[in-house]
């Protein structure tokens, strides 16, 4: 009789981080934020530039450049929620 292999205890917890952020920047917002509660390395993952910038304009920099007044921010997850709760203004608000 031929005995199983046995089993890996691996779980999705083990992933390597940037494999987490590739999956994570796929998500939406919302989900990401939860996702967060799931591991430390999920938490960090879910904390990562390279998730946020995924869901903020691709042209963002430009954007900012003609921001009125100057956008301040350490990660681009600040930055996204920042925006979210207040819209900056651009070319003197004539667009």
């Amino acid at each position: 009789m031929a005995s199983n292999p046995p089993r890996s205890s691996a779980s999705i917890v083990d992933l390597p981080e940037n494999c987490v952020s590739h999956v994570l920047s796929l998500m939406a917002p919302r989900e990401v934020c939860r996702s967060s509660a799931v591991s430390m390395s999920f938490q960090s993952a879910a904390n990562s530039d390279y998730v946020w910038e995924k869901v903020l304009p691709p042209d963002l920099p430009e954007l900012l450049s003609r921001a009125v007044s100057p956008v301040c921010f350490s990660s681009k997850k600040e930055l996204f929620f920042r925006l979210c709760s207040s819209p900056i203004i651009i070319d003197s608000g004539k667009r």
